[in-house]
């Protein structure tokens, strides 16, 4: 079949997102109403009809799950944060019900549309084929002119993957903020939304986002940067025992703290050589030129008054020392304290021009232990230290199996900091494998000594290794 209209990507993408909008509206009023009710019969007109423009404009009108990506017809629908919700919703109504393909045929009537989306709404799922079940209800009510397809094996639900795409949407988010000429644009609601996306994931996955942040894209350095640091200031508030709302608050108060660094010439951040004294000087700009930023925002009213604190603050050191020099202050901000800890902690795990080599998180921790009560607050340092663990997230190990491994996951039990559970990278012939993810509290119960013991961390860099990429790899 022709096309009646030419194809224009930008109308068709805007075209599927009021139509996979309006796919929502229906199937939420279909929960609640009757099929007969007004509203309901409302939005199925509207919904009917968009999907008859789709198929006059383009011959075809169908949803497609593939790979975690959603599609209508040719075109691959994007999605920032602010709408990220209704990707998750259908996505999730896609994988439960276990659809990869809803297809719209030609023939298609209001009326059979209007059954159609009733059943979906309405069956639930009470077996262990649901996809299976739904297609022989649609068949009992000679639904026939919408077609399904199963969902490939490969789109089961992962809370690793759901993770992942909260961590990288925080990314594209930030960006968004960090390109001068979209500022006025940029709504703290959304990043506010962010904070609290990514909080439930730091509850529910706790180790696996610590292993995000092993993610460093040396040419994005200060947003990546920045995200590290509001994702794990956001997990230390939480051991340091604060309620939602302040890990919320801490969280968009972290996400900015370098916003001052929007000023800052490129080849002073990046220089590979030591900085003059002038050049000094225009870096320890950036915490007034962030608190300035931000007061200077369209949305200020609306961002926590701690995120000025945190700006301006997250260079002073425990013992009054740092930069802003000028800025005199008994006491900083809790806040500012902890933003502290991890914007150091990143920013000396992290590869830059400068500096030939970063720390691996265990030498950095040990380093770090060093200026605890001078550089920073001791007692959260000590929370900060115990909240990583004796062999951090992503720290690679020998064991004493002659295997190499990566630390997925920290033993919470004080008892066992030693024995985490360890990602094998390689055999025991050092041979590289796509290994299981080992306990090492195993024990061989015949003998009942431990299966794998930790000899010693290794430096990633010798051994020609990415952590990050093992941990986006147990994403897919």
């Amino acid at each position: 079949m022709s096309q009646s209209l030419k194809f224009d990507p930008k109308v068709a993408h805007r075209s599927a997102i009021e139509i996979l909008t309006r796919f929502q509206i229906v199937f939420k009023i279909a929960k609640i109403y009757e099929s007969n009710n007004l509203i309901f019969l409302h939005q199925i007109k509207i919904l009917y009809n968009m999907i008859q423009v789709a198929l006059k404009r383009e011959a075809e009108a169908f949803f497609k799950l593939r790979q975690g990506t959603l599609f209508f017809n040719r075109v691959r629908l994007k999605f920032g944060f602010s709408n990220y919700h209704l990707f998750k919703f259908i996505v999730g109504e896609f994988r439960e019900k276990e659809i990869g393909t809803i297809a719209f045929a030609p023939d298609l009537s209001e009326d059979e549309l209007k059954q159609f989306m009733f059943l979906l709404a309405k069956v639930e799922k009470v077996s262990e084929a649901p996809f299976e079940d739904l297609l022989r209800v649609l068949s009992e009510n000679k639904i026939v002119h919408i077609s399904l397809e199963k969902i490939s094996p490969f789109e089961i639900p992962s809370k690793e993957r759901d993770t992942a795409k909260v961590y990288l949407l925080g990314m594209l988010h930030l960006k968004e903020h960090f390109e001068k000429e979209k500022q006025e644009k940029i709504k703290i609601n959304t990043t506010r939304r962010l904070m609290q996306a990514l909080y439930n994931h730091i509850v529910e996955n706790e180790y696996f986002v610590y292993g995000l942040t092993n993610l460093k894209n040396y040419d994005e350095y200060t947003l990546n940067h920045s995200m590290n640091v509001c994702t794990l200031s956001i997990a230390l508030g939480r051991h340091l025992g604060l309620d939602r709302n302040e890990l919320v608050d801490l969280g968009i108060s972290a996400f900015f703290h370098d916003f001052g660094k929007l000023e800052t010439p490129l080849e002073v951040l990046n220089k590979p050589s030591q900085l003059t004294p002038e050049e000094r000087e225009v870096i320890e700009r950036h915490p007034h030129q962030g608190a300035e930023k931000l007061i200077q925002g369209k949305e200020f009213q609306t961002l926590p008054l701690r995120a000025l604190n945190v700006a301006l603050e997250h260079h002073l050191k425990a013992d009054a020392t740092g930069y802003p020099k000028a800025y005199k202050r008994k006491n900083t901000n809790l806040f500012s304290r902890i933003v502290k800890i991890i914007d150091y902690f990143d920013a000396i795990t992290t590869p830059r021009v400068y500096r030939k080599k970063s720390f691996s998180r265990l030498e950095a921790l040990a380093h770090m232990a060093e200026k605890s009560g001078t550089e920073f607050d001791p007692v959260i340092f000590k929370v900060f230290s115990n909240m990583m663990g004796a062999f951090p997230v992503g720290t690679l190990v020998a064991l004493n199996t002659g295997e190499i491994g990566i630390v997925f996951e920290i033993n919470p039990e004080a008892s066992f900091a030693l024995r985490p559970s360890v990602k094998l990278i390689t055999d025991r012939d050092g041979n590289k494998v796509d290994g299981q993810i080992a306990d090492l509290t195993e024990v061989d119960p015949r003998t009942g000594r431990y299966l794998r013991i930790i000899l010693k961390a290794l430096d990633p860099e010798e051994y020609n290794i990415k952590i990050s990429d093992y941990f986006l790899a147990q994403a897919q």
